[in-house]
């Protein structure tokens, strides 16, 4: 990063004189003095820092419709739990920047960081560098959930050498899948700060935001390119790109759709997730899927309107639904229990499976196997997508691993087939033998195999009679997979909720062991 980042950030950046910088350091210091005098000049530094880069960029801040640092904390958090540390870095520069500490979500403790971009646009020193990784590092050593809230320009130009310090990156790596890692992105975020959003589990940005590797000046600079960080990193580019998962409109919303997120998760891999009392918990049976579901399939449904039916209340929590979205990723709950949803979306390339959406899944299902939630397929799809395009993004990598995630994961995993479910599409969806599943379930009718019969007729040039024979076949490939123990049970749809239900009320029972952080010895594809 270098100096016109930080002025192109934040055009009220100034650099501080060194007299400043001390001023007052060594008041009430001496020996002579009282506790009064003591505490009252604690006091003062501390309500320095709390005003931040000062009344005049926090007003212009906010006059932008964002929230500064401190509010979002407050927003984030139980009224009145923030319990701050770090406050003094920095000296003169208010928090060095970063406003760390902890609080609590629902009555369960986090650590939140939030960079201030009204204090030398948010950009990270040696101090709050040494911020940035205690609180990462207190993550993992008190087990609870990580939340970063970015705004910031990279590193600071200060011309101090870190020397051999620790990066604030390798505390964070070193939470992955022990500690939930939630990033917020509500404005501008760049270089060595916003590297910490790809590592999180889940990444939300509202409307102001924007991530980059570096920003317009760099770019410029390096390429030649003059863009400006909307069309460089926000939300139409990161986004679609899937680097980040969900978007907000505002700070607010941001926030808010946080604390959802982290009310379907424990507070850390050493620990289950916890059951949610409810009125809509038991069981039912789910009739309206007559009518959702279609036995034709020719004609698509939305899936969404199966998971509104099947699951405890409609309000479930959809995660990147503006990425791969052949595949809906979701969290839910089930008789109260958190649950992780895997859905095929036949309203989408008929269900067919693309890179994108095999790649958003398999993150999804590695957060969810990490924090022990259980996990829900819901198949109904011709297969991976085929064509030029699609092999050219990569799709049969892509499969591969949504294939390896699914298929290491070592929590509870329920499998349903609504109609169809063919090849390595079946497979990734967990559709497979010997796979460890709580319970395996399909309706009757539905088809299966490695293609469905119209493409099999046409690969292999069959006749007409033989094509026929083949769709024959494939009416009653449930039947015979019954016959063989292919699925547990055929149900019917009204059945779904209650066999599904019943099936992970059982699983549940079997965790009589303290919970531990997943072992992973598979490479990913």
């Amino acid at each position: 990063m270098t100096v016109s980042d930080v002025a192109q950030a934040n055009s009220h950046v100034v650099e501080l004189p060194p007299e400043r910088r001390t001023e007052g350091r060594n008041a009430a210091m001496n020996s002579g003095g009282t506790w009064d005098e003591t505490l009252t000049d604690l006091d003062h530094r501390r309500a320095r820092v709390q005003e931040m880069g000062g009344a005049e960029r926090v007003a212009k801040h906010r006059g932008k419709g964002k929230l500064d640092a401190r509010a979002r904390i407050e927003r984030l958090l139980d009224p009145g739990t923030f319990q701050e540390f770090g406050t003094l870095v920095g000296g003169e520069v208010a928090a060095d920047a970063v406003v760390t500490g902890s609080g609590l979500i629902d009555g369960a403790p986090v650590m939140v960081g939030a960079e201030d971009f009204t204090t030398l646009a948010g950009t990270i020193a040696p101090g709050s560098n040494s911020k940035r990784y205690r609180l990462a590092e207190l993550a993992v050593r008190n087990r609870v959930p990580l939340v970063m809230l970015l705004e910031g320009a990279g590193f600071r130009p200060t011309g101090d050498h870190y020397g051999r310090t620790p990066t604030d990156l390798l505390a964070q790596a070193r939470c992955s899948g022990r500690v939930p890692m939630v990033t917020g992105v509500l404005g501008a975020s760049a270089g060595h700060g916003a590297l910490i959003a790809p590592v999180s589990d889940f990444a939300i940005m509202s409307r102001h935001g924007a991530i980059f590797t570096a920003g317009p000046p760099v770019v410029k600079v390096s390429t030649g390119e003059d863009i400006s960080k909307e069309d460089l990193g926000g939300p139409d580019v990161a986004v679609p790109s899937g680097l980040i998962h969900n978007l907000a409109e505002t700070d607010e919303a941001v926030l808010d759709e946080i604390r959802r997120y982290l009310s379907y998760f424990p507070s850390s891999a050493w620990s289950y997730p916890s059951m949610r009392p409810g009125d809509d918990t038991g069981p039912r049976a789910t009739p309206e899927l007559l009518e959702i579901v279609s036995r034709d399939n020719r004609r698509t449904y939305d899936m969404r309107t199966v998971l509104d039916v099947v699951f405890d209340d409609a309000d479930w929590f959809e995660v990147q639904p503006d990425f791969g979205e052949a595949i809906i990723c979701a969290l839910a709950h089930l008789g109260g229990h958190p649950v992780a949803v895997v859905a095929n979306q036949p309203q989408v390339l008929a269900g067919s499976i693309d890179a994108d959406a095999a790649d958003k899944a398999a993150h999804f299902i590695t957060v969810a196997d990490s924090f022990h939630l259980p996990i829900v397929f819901l198949a109904d799809n011709p297969g991976m997508l085929p064509g030029s395009e699609s092999e050219q993004a990569g799709v049969l990598r892509s499969g591969a691993r949504m294939f390896v995630a699914q298929t290491a994961a070592t929590t509870l995993k329920l499998h349903l087939t609504l109609r169809k479910a063919y090849g390595f599409g079946s497979m990734v969806m967990s559709l497979i033998s010997f796979d460890n599943q709580l319970g395996t379930f399909a309706y009757p009718g539905a088809t299966m195999g490695a293609m469905s019969a119209a493409a099999l007729s046409n690969a292999s040039n069959a006749e007409q009679d033989v094509a026929a024979a083949l769709r024959e076949m494939e009416l009653q490939a449930s039947y015979h997979s019954a016959q063989h123990m292919g699925f547990d049970e055929l149900i019917g749809p009204a059945e779904t909720r209650n066999a599904l239900l019943i099936s992970l009320q059982r699983g549940i029972y079997a965790r009589q062991a303290a919970a531990e952080p997943v072992t992973r010895s598979v490479i990913v594809p």
